[in-house]
């Protein structure tokens, strides 16, 4: 089931309130009394990107917690703990856009055709290695099914051809994407 018009505007606000109390060495915010579909426990992605490159992304990718705080602590990692990339700092919080992903639970792929570019993410395990690329990923590098793989493998630290292996395991996933950019338009 889908998010209403108004969780996602809720849930783009959490992510920068979270964001901007996180770098101001804030309070995070307060998420009591959040409507219902809110409170359902679901995986969830912050994507932080300054001038469409990206700034910070870290997320959940099994429903450990309800979404709302699913997103206000993964928005607040992105800020100040993604590896990639040193904190957020308090001169780039006017410029920061943020993507929230808020992902269904995920299914074993039988076969590559399964893969609906720009619907599905993936996620490929092989030993105690894990690698997860989003679904908007595919669509904005213009990937085919097979280099989306490669990537994910890739994103893994495996070689691009590890998920034919017959021990790995590649999941799909869908996720409701949406942007405060959007709104911003």
């Amino acid at each position: 089931m889908g998010l209403t018009s108004e969780a996602k505007l809720r849930l783009l606000a959490i992510a920068r309130r979270s964001v901007e109390s996180a770098v101001r060495k804030e309070r995070p915010p307060d998420l009591a009394g959040e409507p219902e579909e809110l409170r359902e426990p679901r995986g969830a992605f912050v994507t932080l990107k300054i001038q469409g490159s990206l700034r910070g992304c870290i997320g959940y990718i099994e429903p450990v917690k309800p979404l709302a705080e699913a997103v206000s602590d993964v928005a607040e990692k992105a800020a100040l703990e993604d590896p990639r990339f040193p904190p957020v700092t308090r001169a780039e919080l006017g410029e920061i856009e943020i993507d929230v992903s808020a992902l269904t639970p995920r299914e074993l792929m039988k076969s590559p055709d399964e893969i609906e570019i720009g619907k599905h993410g993936l996620i490929v395990e092989l030993g105690y290695s894990r690698g997860l690329l989003l679904p908007q990923v595919a669509t904005e590098y213009g990937w085919d099914r097979e280099e989306f793989l490669a990537q994910t493998c890739w994103k893994a630290g495996l070689p691009p051809e590890a998920w034919k292996d017959p021990r790995a395991r590649v999941y799909l996933f869908s996720a409701e994407v949406f942007s405060d950019a959007e709104i911003r338009c």
